[in-house]
């Protein structure tokens, strides 16, 4: 094939050979990958944004049967990363977390009313409200995610209120005039806060209005969270003026306590009295405290502006700022750059010594798996997708997935950042966002700061970057400083 004429200009034949060479063979190695250690082929499957992430995912895990009967049983394919796991866990703790709430706040609701009648109408509004918002959020377009959650999650201690004064009103009216008939008791008790109530859910839910002229990332983020307490709150009002007093109405009616009745031997009916003279006589303290403030007022005035500018001028050095809090996902992902023209093979090599170095780091009962992902990869799309932007073959990346109990992973990291760079001199090192949390919050971007040069003059772009490196070393708290 190399004799095959290609153009023939002035008599003279330009031949194939000519401008290149033909041969049958295998064009250049430019990516491998290694699973703890084992040459392997990695794939890698990005689901779409408006895509769920778990329906994602569990349709990949009902197709791996069909495809592991069509291949050759020799060929292993399993199942490396998961994000559906740190979604799902993220979505049960959270869950969690809402009903662990939700029976503090009956049990507290059972202690300071004394009434498990009460008690079952005030705590039926929280998951009838809780549904009311999940509904009114699906209307809307919204999914249920941790943002919407942690919204339902934080509105659920104050459900609670709007039904808690209802009842309360209630059996007050009742006991001031105990012949009065019960409709009428509920309805009076149900018109005299009708008005506090509504301004009181009102003024919880202006709280969250700013949060809907945020722009960004923020917005995605908040939004769907004040929207959840939103609905919640609103749909609490409402069961507070239609389901509350129609329970109350049946429920109440029997629930009435006369003063010669004999001591009950319940221990649970005591404890809730023991617990009722307690509060009583704290109450009594804290009246004669604060009649004494009020007697007082400028000196207490002074000494409470005193404390509180005194806390402030001591906790805020120690207080740190962030966008986001960090998330432990069991994950964490290392770049590396050998010197420039450094073979494949030979960065392969480097990233046994450094999966060694990892794994003496970290003990091995808490390592589940080691990706490598050493040089360019074949596509284009591929590289598109990449943000660690390598550049040839001497660029490398290494996933590290911790099992389930594990030790905090920001203590590995910087354990690995101290050591790395001694070990490995002439190769640099960096963490990139290895989590779903991590990425969306940097958009993508290999670094939470992201700075970029832009000109003509490659040359002066070059020597600015540099410049600028050395100036933002000397910032404190920085990490990871490298130009990309």
């Amino acid at each position: 094939m190399n004799r095959i004429p290609i153009k023939t200009i002035g008599g003279t034949t330009i031949y194939i050979k000519d401008v290149a060479w033909v041969r049958d063979g295998f064009p250049p190695q430019t990516n491998i990958v290694k699973v703890n250690g084992q040459r392997s082929v990695l794939l890698t499957i990005q689901k779409a944004g408006d895509a769920s992430t778990l329906n994602v995912i569990s349709g990949i895990k009902s197709l791996l049967p069909q495809i592991r009967e069509t291949v050759p049983p020799q060929l292993q394919i399993n199942l490396l990363a998961d994000q559906s796991i740190f979604v799902r866990g993220a979505i049960s703790g959270v869950v969690r977390e809402t009903l662990i709430a939700a029976c503090l706040t009956a049990f507290m609701i059972l202690m300071f009313l004394g009434s498990w009648r009460s008690t079952i109408i005030i705590a039926t509004s929280i998951p009838l409200a809780i549904l009311a918002s999940i509904i009114a959020l699906s209307a809307i377009g919204e999914t249920i995610n941790i943002m919407t959650l942690g919204g339902l999650a934080l509105a659920v201690g104050i459900l609670v209120d709007d039904a808690t004064v209802e009842v309360e009103n209630i059996n007050r009216n009742r006991d001031a005039e105990p012949e009065k008939d019960m409709d009428e008791v509920v309805l009076d008790s149900a018109s005299q806060i009708a008005t506090p109530a509504f301004v009181s859910t009102l003024s919880i839910c202006i709280v969250f209005a700013p949060m809907f002229l945020l722009s960004g990332v923020s917005r995605y983020l908040f939004v769907p969270l004040a929207e959840a307490v939103v609905f919640a709150m609103i749909a609490s009002y409402l069961l507070s003026r239609t389901i509350v007093p129609t329970m109350a109405k049946y429920l109440l009616r029997g629930d009435k306590s006369e003063p010669n009745a004999p001591a009950s031997r319940n221990p649970l009916v005591r404890f809730q009295k023991h617990f009722e003279e307690a509060f009583e006589k704290f109450r009594g303290h804290y009246r004669a405290l604060l009649q004494s403030c009020l007697h007082h007022r400028g000196a207490f005035l002074i000494a409470f502006f005193a404390v509180c500018l005194g806390s402030l001028a001591i906790l805020i050095p120690w207080l740190g700022r962030d966008f986001f809090p960090n998330v432990d996902s069991g994950t964490f992902k290392l770049h590396l750059r050998a010197p420039t023209g450094m073979r494949i093979e030979e960065t392969a090599n480097l990233c046994d010594q450094v999966e060694q170095l990892i794994r003496h780091q970290i003990s091995a009962t808490e390592v589940q798996s080691v990706i490598d992902n050493i040089g360019l990869p074949y596509s284009g799309i591929n590289l598109s997708y990449s943000n660690s932007a390598p550049v040839g073959s001497s660029d490398a990346d290494i996933l590290v997935t911790l099992s389930a109990n594990h030790h905090p992973t920001d203590d590995y990291i910087h354990q690995l950042r101290l050591t790395l760079p001694k070990q490995f001199p002439g190769v640099s090192f960096a963490f990139l966002p290895a989590d779903m949390v991590g990425q969306i919050l940097n958009f993508g971007l290999p670094a939470p700061i992201d700075v970029q040069v832009v000109g003509n003059d490659l040359a002066g772009n070059r020597m600015y970057a540099d410049t600028l490196l050395e100036k933002m070393k000397a910032v404190s708290g920085t990490a990871d400083l490298r130009i990309q």
